[in-house]
């Protein structure tokens, strides 16, 4: 991903909340020639020995995990938030734009063809999104008959990345004078969509650590 210098995310906990946070990510990887993608939840966690690795799975039927190879990378995209930025907004002439946080994420997959493997990369990922809500009203996978869950898991791949290398950027008007970026933070506010008052968030939040 080319990233401008001045645009380059290195925070590691800014980069480990953004994959936590837009776990919906974008997973490539090559059929010959081809690229293919699917969108799909994507978690990130730490490997027994402290690597990152990304967990997920994807339909049987999705062709993709047959492009699944020993040693050959794919790329996961989780895009976080992203606004357009008017040029009226400026103090001095300038070009209108767009402001986004972006992660690159590479890694070579590797297939999970243990059961219970797989049903622990499961109710992980299930966790990991039903903590958002009270304790006493979140779904478990353990409450599936054994059948059906038996069922599903066979209709299912599932895979863990080992993360090889990560780019990130967060493009959020660094380069403008500080009169600007606050009127741009500012103009993002009044705005009626989420992405710009997220990323009206974000930028005073980068003020302030």
């Amino acid at each position: 991903m080319y990233i401008p210098q001045s645009f380059k995310e290195a925070d590691e906990n800014a980069i480990t909340a953004l994959l936590r946070e837009h776990g919906f990510a974008t997973l490539i990887s090559v059929d010959g020639a081809l690229p293919v993608a699917t969108h799909l939840l994507l978690e990130s966690c730490r490997g027994d020995d402290g690597s990152r690795v990304l967990c997920g799975h994807m339909s049987r039927q999705n062709p993709q995990w047959k492009t699944f190879r020993a040693g050959i990378e794919v790329l996961a995209i989780f895009q976080g938030p992203h606004a357009y930025v008017s040029a009226g907004w400026y103090s001095v002439p300038s070009a209108p734009t767009w402001n986004y946080m972006s992660v690159h994420v590479y890694g070579v997959p590797r297939i999970v063809e243990d059961r219970g493997e797989l049903f622990s990369l499961l109710k992980r990922l299930v966790e990991s999104q039903e903590q958002r809500y009270p304790a006493d009203t979140r779904y478990r996978i353990e409450s599936l008959p054994d059948d059906i869950l038996q069922g599903m898991m066979d209709g299912i791949v599932g895979f863990e990345i080992l993360v090889s290398r990560i780019e990130a950027a967060a493009k959020m008007s660094q380069n403008r004078s500080e009169r600007d970026y606050w009127n741009i933070v500012d103009k993002l506010k009044e705005q009626a969509d989420t992405g710009s008052r997220r990323v009206a968030a974000e930028m005073e939040r980068r003020k302030k650590t």
